[in-house]
This record gives structure tokens, C-alpha cells and sequence, in this order.
């Protein structure tokens, strides 16, 4: 049974300390939400069944053509199978990582009170600081998080004045960590590139450059959950990103849905985990995954994840499949949407209860009939086909034909225009709500 409270406390740290033997009913997830959850720890240690690739990026520059080639062919596969991977041998040093994890352990190790001074202000649109995920999701639900949000690159792009001052290395480990791992998705996107056949730079050209691709933190606070059955301490999303690259504090708690099937990534020491997002797989048309996952909590550890989001500008730049990953027998995907507009999308869709967890719609333009298949590769927890959506009947659909036909350019001009309304908010909420 669930408990009744009349006030719970904002934090999920502080709920967790209290004492409570029994969840507040807000953090209770849907039955539909809660398959393939069990004992993380366990589910962790199995070795059948598929397991998350480990890809050595040792020889990723290698001026052996053929090692080389080895290298990049193995990243290949795994983000067209998978979307999701562990990187060793990624270039950052140990001591490095190490310092970033200290600093935010000791930041999430301050009281309450203390973290308080950084508090973001969700609304009025500010969501950079010390936060917790408001009840956005389409059940109301909340999820069993604390976080720290904000930019960490370009440099002139960061707002120091809301990064932690204790410890007094925060600033400089993640300021030194946030450019290395710029470096690191340099190398990913050339890799990703010559996979499509195109020149190694044009993915990182087509995301913003070095200039306006911006990479945003978010360490993410899982306290210890008394009923970790039933809750989650983030919903099933994929990330908006164009890549996004995590730390962990070897805790277990990120699962992948994968071939219809929950699967527990392992704790690989001295990896890093890196996600293909929603803005490579519109650009290369599908061909990379952008994979569902979620984060589950335990009631012995307490799990820190460190997450950089590498996400394009949200206005310069119109997303959608590249020219040479589009053809007669691999036709557009997705509709043409700025960044704003494409997290915009997936807020409204949210809302709108526009499908059930763990279920994924593709309607396929076979000009025959529409085929409905469940799937674990894409879109939020209500994981909804936004982006293959085709179905033959033009006047219920005529706007998704329009952007897959390129018909009229009008048209989709009125559709960007509709897509514009009250984005800013969306797009402020979404930073925080579906990031994670």
C-alpha cells in the first residue's frame, strides 16, 4: 500500500533520509512502467543474454590504416546496433575522471541547505543549478532524482556564477574534464562520418562546429529508494543530444530496450558510456540508433551519474537527414525541425499521451497498409513514432507528407511557425524534464 503524505519534501535526498519505509504515491510508476525492474545488483552480474558493446578507442588514430579501420568499423556497428556503448581506452586519464567524481560526490555530500544557494528556478525558465524533476511526464509522476544542471562549453557560453564553490576543485576539474571531452566528440563524429560515406568533419559541421555545439552537465543524484520496485530515477526517454557522454560511480542502474527487452549495462572500470542521440540519428537517417533507456534506483547504494549532453544551437541549424543517407528505397525519416522544435515535439507528444510505455509505433510507407510494430529503439517514455510516421492517408496526414515529400515549402514554414508557439517554455522545461 501506498502511503498518503500531505507534504513531501522538495528534495528526494532529504525524503530518503527521513526515514520512510513506504514511497509517496507521486513516485509510484505505472504498471506498465515497472516490467523487467528487479534487484539491479543481480540483473547486473547475469552474463547471458545480449550485453551493451565495449568499444577500445586505443587505436582510433592509429596510423595503421587497417588497425585503424578496425577500430572505427567496431564503433560503426555498435552505434547501428546498439546507439549505446562503453569507450575505454577514450583518452581521458584516470585522474582526471577521478578528480570530476570527487568534486561532485562532495557537492552532493553538503547539506541540503548548503546546495540550496544553487537552486534553479523552473519557473520562470531557469533551469541551470541544483534541481529536482517537477511532475512534467504524461502520469504525473515524479522520479527519484536530485541533479545538478548546467553548461560546461563553449567557455564563453558557461555561467560560472552558478557552479559549485566547494569543493574548491569543481570548477577546474570540470572545466579541464568538459574540453576533453569536446576533443573525445571530435574524434566520434569523424568516425560516425566515414561510416556514412562522408567526409570525417561534416557531422560535427552539420551539429554547430567548435563554435556552437554546446555541451551541457547534469550530474544526476539517486538517493538510496526504500521501494526501488517501484520507482524510477528516470523515466524511459532517449536523449535529444547529438551524443552524450557518462560517468558513474560503478553503481549499476542504467538499463537499455534493447530487441524488446530491458537489459542492465555492466559497470566496465574506466569507461566512459556514450549514447548516440536523437540529433545524429535524424541526420543519418535512421542508421544510427538513438536508444530508449531509463535509470533504476536500490535500496543499499547511493548511485551519481555525470552526464554531457553535445547538443546543436537551437535555432541555426535545421535537422534532418543528410542528402546522401536519403533514397528511393531509404526515403526521409524524419521531418525538418530546428533543435527547439524537435524537443518542442517531443514535449507536446508527451503530453498528449501519445502512446504507452514500452511501445513504439512505425508506420512504414509500404503503399499498401501501415504496419504497427512494438519496438525499444526510440522516443520518451510514452515512446511514440514521431519521426516514422508515413501513413498513406494524406488528408489526416498531410503535414508529415509534405516534410518527407519536400513538396511545399510553405507549408512547412506554417508548420515551424505552429511548432514556434510557446517553444521557449518547452524547450526550458525539456532541458531539465527529459535530459537524463
Amino acid at each position: 500500500m501506498v502511503s498518503e503524505v500531505v507534504s513531501i519534501p522538495s528534495r528526494v535526498e532529504s525524503l530518503a533520509k527521513s526515514g520512510i519505509q513506504v514511497i509517496p504515491k507521486e513516485y509510484v510508476r505505472p504498471q506498465e512502467e515497472l516490467n523487467g525492474i528487479g534487484n539491479i545488483f543481480e540483473e547486473e552480474k547475469k552474463d547471458e543474454g545480449p550485453q551493451v558493446p565495449t568499444i577500445n578507442l586505443k587505436e582510433i588514430d592509429s596510423e595503421d590504416k587497417e588497425i585503424r579501420k578496425k577500430c572505427h568499423q567496431e564503433l560503426k556497428k555498435a552505434a547501428v546496433e546498439w546507439g549505446v556503448m562503453h569507450l575505454v581506452n577514450h583518452g581521458i586519464s584516470d585522474e582526471l575522471i577521478e578528480r570530476v567524481k570527487v568534486a561532485g560526490r562532495t557537492f552532493f555530500d553538503l547539506p541540503v541547505e548548503e546546495k540550496e544557494k544553487y537552486a534553479n528556478d523552473q519557473a520562470s525558465g531557469n533551469v541551470q543549478g541544483y534541481g529536482s524533476k517537477l511532475a512534467n511526464s504524461a502520469c504525473g509522476q515524479l522520479e527519484w532524482e536530485d541533479y545538478f544542471f548546467h553548461c560546461v562549453f563553449p567557455e564563453d557560453k558557461r555561467d560560472l556564477a552558478i557552479w559549485p564553490k566547494t569543493p574548491a576543485d569543481y570548477i577546474p576539474a570540470t572545466s579541464e574534464y568538459a574540453k576533453q571531452i569536446r576533443n573525445l566528440a571530435t574524434k566520434i563524429f569523424a568516425v560516425l562520418s566515414i561510416g556514412l560515406g562522408l567526409e570525417e568533419g561534416r557531422l560535427e559541421k552539420e551539429v554547430g562546429g567548435m563554435e556552437d555545439l554546446l555541451l551541457q552537465m547534469k550530474i544526476n543524484y539517486y538517493p538510496k529508494c526504500p521501494q526501488p520496485e517501484l520507482a524510477l530515477g528516470v523515466e524511459a526517454h532517449t536523449d535529444v543530444s547529438a551524443l552524450t557522454f557518462i560517468l558513474h560511480n560503478m553503481v549499476p542502474g542504467l538499463q537499455l530496450f534493447y530487441e524488446e527487452k530491458w537489459v542492465t549495462a555492466k559497470c566496465v572500470p574506466n569507461s566512459i558510456i556514450m549514447h548516440i542521440g536523437d540529433t545524429i540519428e535524424i541526420l543519418s537517417n535512421g542508421k544510427y540508433k538513438s536508444i530508449l533507456h531509463r535509470g533504476v534506483v536500490n535500496k543499499e547504494k547511493v548511485r551519481i551519474s555525470w552526464a554531457i549532453f553535445c547538443e546543436p544551437p537551437k535555432e541555426k541549424i535545421m535537422l534532418k537527414p543528410l542528402p546522401e543517407t536519403v533514397t528511393a528505397a531509404e526515403p526521409s525519416q524524419f521531418p525538418p525541425r530546428t533543435f527547439a522544435q524537435h524537443m518542442a515535439h517531443k514535449l507536446f507528444k508527451k503530453d498528449n499521451n501519445d502512446a504507452v510505455v514500452e511501445q513504439k509505433v512505425f508506420t512504414k510507407d509500404d503503399q499498401d497498409s501501415a504496419a504497427v510494430h512494438k519496438a525499444s529503439e526510440k522516443d520518451e517514455r510514452d515512446i511514440v513514432a514521431e519521426h516514422i510516421v508515413l501513413k498513406e492517408d494524406e488528408q489526416d496526414f498531410a503535414a508529415e507528407q509534405k516534410a518527407f515529400k519536400k513538396v511545399d515549402q510553405d507549408i512547412v514554414l506554417a508548420e515551424r511557425k505552429v511548432l514556434k508557439e510557446d517553444e521557449q517554455d518547452a524547450v526550458a522545461e525539456l532541458k531539465v524534464f527529459q535530459e537524463g
